[in-house]
């Protein structure tokens, strides 16, 4: 059965990044947009990577353009939207799609790994979150209206095992 270590997504520079060198920490996988009703999350989001990262957990942002338009920049302009209004430092991730043909390996993996509500596969939002257990595999999936601070409990449980 994969793990999310087996996955390379794609940094802003399109450079495939291995996940690989994430093995051992406990992840939030985002997908992300800069002009959304949930865009403010990325402050809790940089809260809790600022809060929990020296205890080995790291916050993934993957910015994507499927609902409503909502992440029309560039990569160079998301990150400066990102650091600029949000003090973003955690690391953000290419431009993908997390549904359809051309939907991210690593979103498909996740979504089949932890299906949303009545089972369904897609992606309904931006900011749809999942956490990942410190060995790769997938522990839980979040609706967008999830606030980040709400996973705190279920972080401090994953990095507790």
């Amino acid at each position: 059965m994969p793990t999310i270590y087996d996955f390379h997504p794609a940094l802003p520079d399109q450079t495939p990044a291995s996940l690989e060198q994430y093995r051992g920490q406990v992840l939030l996988v985002v997908n992300t947009a800069s002009k959304c009703g949930f865009t403010p999350q990325y402050q809790g989001l940089e809260s809790i990577y600022k809060q929990f990262k020296d205890q080995g957990v790291t916050v993934l942002g993957f910015p994507c353009n499927q609902f409503g338009g909502q992440e029309p920049g560039s990569a160079q302009e998301i990150g400066a939207f990102c650091e600029r209004n949000y003090g973003v430092s955690f690391p953000l991730f290419a431009k993908i799609n997390v549904n359809g043909d051309q939907a991210d390996p690593l979103f498909r993996y996740l979504k089949t790994a932890a299906p949303g509500l009545l089972g369904s596969k897609s992606i309904k939002w931006n900011f749809t979150k999942f956490l990942i257990r410190k060995d790769g595999s997938v522990y839980k999936r979040y609706a967008p209206a999830t606030k980040p601070q709400d996973l705190l409990a279920d972080i401090q449980k994953l990095l507790a095992e």
